[in-house]
Formats: C-alpha cells, structure tokens, sequence
C-alpha cells in the first residue's frame, strides 16, 4: 500500500481459492453478484463480497460519508463500489487465500445474497 501510494486496498478471495473452502452454492451466488457489480457499476473487480479491505483515512473525505452506507453485508459492496468509482482514489485488488472454514457458517445463503442483489439494483438506480 505504502510503495504503491494506494488509498484502499482490497481482496480476491478466488484467486487462491483453496479445496473445500467455498461451497458450490456459494461460489454460484459470488459469481452472480461479482458479476451483476461488474455490469452495473462498470467496475473490474473479481470478489465484491470479500470483507478483508484496507484504506487510509484520508480516502473516506472523498466518498459518500459512513453513516449513508448500508449497515448490513452489503457495506463491503457498498464501500468498493465507492472506491473504485472515485478516479481521485488510488485502488488495487489483490490476490488472497480462502481456506476451509472452522467453525459454523453465520450467512443466510439465500437470504443475504438476495439482500445484496437488490442492494445493487437499488443503488444503481437511486
């Protein structure tokens, strides 16, 4: 981040995706919902639902403010679409690792991946 001088700084979670890591199911509605963002928001990102992100400080002055985000799992969305929209933003998605999960699953697979592809839908529009 720091010899790059990027501003955020964001994963891809598929590009070291290991066995057993992400269910089919999962990876069917990542894949749905990467690329309906990808469409919407012309944005060429591989994983919007990755949470692991960085950023400095300074780059939340030039996005929407914090409190006009979507508190729910649509906030990671939500934040790369306001990044990577920004041309003043120095950004970068770089490749991690996805390894098999310990412990349970907290997402409502369909219930949540629906709340995120109406969230995107809403915000393109509004």
């Amino acid at each position: 981040m720091i010899d790059e001088e990027l501003d955020f700084i964001t994963t891809d979670r598929f590009s070291g995706l290991k066995h057993n890591s992400m269910s089919i199911k999962h990876y069917f509605g990542n894949f749905v919902l990467n690329w309906v963002l990808r469409v919407l928001f012309l944005i060429n990102i591989k994983d919007s639902q990755s949470g692991m992100w960085i950023f400095k400080k300074e780059a939340l002055s030039l996005i929407q403010p914090i409190k006009n985000f979507n508190d729910g799992m649509a906030f990671s969305e939500e934040i790369k679409i306001e990044m990577f929209s920004n041309k003043k933003i120095k950004r970068k998605e770089i490749p991690s690792e996805l390894y098999a999960r310990e412990g349970q699953v907290k997402i409502q697979s369909f219930t949540d991946g629906w709340k995120n592809l109406k969230f995107l839908f809403k915000k393109r529009v509004i």
